[in-house]
């Protein structure tokens, strides 16, 4: 999401010296390894909220970097709030704490400043004259008035590398809309594209079940970042980044939109079938449902083999992708009436061991519990203070392990997605603040 408002390892993590990392519960990962964070040089200032900028310094700080995330005092990220579901307690009572916040800001340091305030401004334009990367996702201007925008910014320290998420991009005729996620992939044509045909039960556009486009922004961000830091290195100068999330959702558009662009056809909804292969899609099966994902005619043949039907493979009508694709009207319901005959459990044991690519359509508890998640070490738990623990009640958080397999850098848990304003006294005290100002800061209500 791009805010509208001007309110302010082999599978393996490296835990960084007096950052406690260990104690999963059973089920969860466990932590080790060794090296650096690759990133591990860098400063980051987080001034972006809810998630395509906080998904790109997460990353940013799951290779090393020391994120400083800038918040509201008082409030903090809108996601704190986003609930249900709520962190629960050690009784498991609900917390006022929202889980969304805790999937997208790990291994940062929270401080609380008001940017309203020309001594919370005045404390940011100092961070940022100490920091190498800067993310932002307010409006377009929006920053402009605080004296925090690319420009003014780059004035105090030209090697700053300043990435601005917005919803439509810095210029446009809709530059100065809010942009969300929902709007994007309504206005992209996604959503014409996910979902079940209008005559079929249940059709209609959807949304995908996640905040896509936010997630792929916060990962085109980070690599625009990196591509800006290597520039750096040549030249010793910053630069801005535009990213805008209608950009990205039309580039994750990916097949459909070279299909469109080169052809005229627009393409419609058609469930989880695949409009370039079949079989590619869902089956029925004796207990429920299964996915066959069949890419070529070689998984094809094994399957009718598999299956009892070696004749399908040879019909003209389904020999080679092309002529399954334009008749799948037909291969698909005389495919239906041979998986309805087993279990889902007995189609995967039986096509699993012949290179025939399928699967399970799983809820999120069977993924969690699933073997290779579990062998891939892909949940962690981390330990949060014990003076955070006694203030809210929570005193461990799980998330989903960075997917990042740098072998001699490996991702780093330095610490768990911290509490609003954890650790304001820590980073004024980099900054050269003794505890006498900073209580004067608190006291006036600037941090």
């Amino acid at each position: 999401m791009a805010q509208s408002s001007n309110e302010p390892d082999g599978g393996q993590f490296h835990v960084e010296p007096g950052h406690d990392a260990s104690a999963p519960a059973a089920g969860d990962a466990a932590v080790s390894g060794s090296g650096a964070g690759a990133l591990s040089h860098l400063k980051v200032l987080d001034l972006s909220r809810v998630l395509a900028g906080p998904w790109c310094t997460q990353m940013l700080a799951d290779m090393g970097a020391d994120v400083v995330k800038v918040e509201r005092p008082g409030e903090g990220d809108d996601t704190r709030h986003w609930g249900p579901p709520f962190m629960p307690d050690a009784d498991g009572k609900d917390t006022t704490q929202a889980t969304y916040f805790n999937g997208t800001n790990r291994n940062k340091r929270s401080i609380t400043v008001d940017l309203s305030k020309p001594e919370g401004q005045a404390l940011v334009r100092q961070m940022a004259q100490h920091s190498d990367i800067l993310v932002e996702n307010f409006k377009v201007g929006g920053l402009q008035a605080y004296g925090l925008d690319y420009t003014s910014l780059k004035a105090l320290n030209p090697r700053l590398i300043y990435c601005s998420i917005t919803g439509f991009g810095q210029h446009g005729p809709y530059a100065e809309r809010a942009g969300y996620d929902l709007m994007i992939q309504a206005m992209s044509g996604m959503m014409s594209i996910t979902g079940r045909a209008d005559d079929q039960p249940g059709g209609g556009p959807l949304r995908v079940g996640v905040a896509l486009t936010d997630l792929f922004t916060g990962v085109y961000a980070t690599s625009a970042i990196l591509a800006a830091l290597e520039v750096r290195h040549r030249t010793g100068a910053g630069q801005l980044i535009d990213m805008a999330l209608l950009d990205v959702g039309m580039a994750i558009l990916a097949n459909q939109a070279s299909g469109y662009l080169n052809t005229g056809k627009v393409p419609q909804r058609q469930g989880n079938s695949h409009p370039s292969l079949a079989p590619y899609q869902d089956f029925p099966t004796r207990d429920g449902a299964m996915l066959l994902a069949i890419g070529n005619d070689g998984q094809f043949a094994r399957f009718c083999k598999a299956a009892g039907m070696p004749e399908w493979s040879a019909d003209p009508r389904f020999t080679g992708m092309g002529a399954r694709v334009r008749n799948r009207d037909l291969l698909i319901p005389l495919m239906q009436t041979v998986t309805r005959t087993r279990d889902s459990a007995d189609w995967i044991a039986l096509l699993e061991d012949k290179a025939v690519p399928c699967g399970p359509i799983n809820d999120l508890a069977h993924a969690f519990a699933d073997p290779q998640v579990a062998a891939r070490k892909l949940v962690v738990q981390q330990p949060c203070a014990p003076a955070r623990a006694a203030a809210d009640g929570i005193s461990a958080i799980r998330t989903v392990a960075s997917p990042l397999r740098l072998q001699d850098n490996p991702p780093v848990l330095l610490r768990p997605p911290p509490a609003l304003g954890e650790h304001t006294d820590e980073v004024l005290a980099e900054l050269g603040f003794d505890a006498q100002r900073i209580a004067a800061l608190r006291s006036s209500g600037i941090v």
